[in-house]
């Protein structure tokens, strides 16, 4: 019996070493290219998937960049914008202020325009009152009939008068 069993495994291992030679046989002749061919396509997409995420990471920080060159370009345009904004204030400031000392400058010489118009017309008036009293006075010089120390009293008493008004 021990020799039907040692017959009997090397009877087996015999035929299964032959099945998986044949086996390995037929793979190689019908298999082997397309299973090489599935590996090699699909390393080719790993490779290219690993490629493709690389680019978009490059892409992703050249954009990052970019979008803090235009932030920093767009920070130096606001602050370009407010100092221009500043700057034509003052500008405005000194001409609404040069407009308005002009101005009042203006009416200050309308006003003492006025003001010596109002004066020469006073004074024009007083030239008629006096003119009015001189008459009056040399009425009632004339309808009186004074003597010397009369007639000075009376004039210096309209003279008086005069200097009052």
């Amino acid at each position: 019996m021990e020799t039907l069993i040692n017959s009997t495994s090397i009877g087996n291992i015999i035929i299964t070493a032959g099945s998986v030679i044949l086996l390995l046989v037929l793979i190689k002749l019908f298999a082997w290219e397309q299973l090489t061919g599935i590996f090699t396509a699909r390393e080719e997409k790993i490779a290219n998937d690993v490629d493709g995420a690389e680019a978009a990471r490059k892409e992703a920080e050249a954009l990052a960049a970019k979008r803090q060159e235009e932030l920093a370009g767009a920070r130096t345009e606001a602050t370009q914008i407010i100092d221009d904004a500043k700057e034509t204030g003052k500008i405005q400031e000194v001409k609404i202020l040069a407009e308005a000392r002009e101005e009042a400058s203006r009416l200050k010489a309308k006003a003492n325009q006025d003001i010596e118009q109002s004066k020469a017309e006073a004074l024009s008036s007083v030239k008629g009152d006096v003119a009015d009293l001189t008459v009056l006075l040399a009425e009632k010089i004339m309808t009186a009939n004074l003597d010397k120390e009369a007639q000075s009293n009376l004039i210096d008493s309209y003279l008086d008068k005069l200097g009052d008004a």
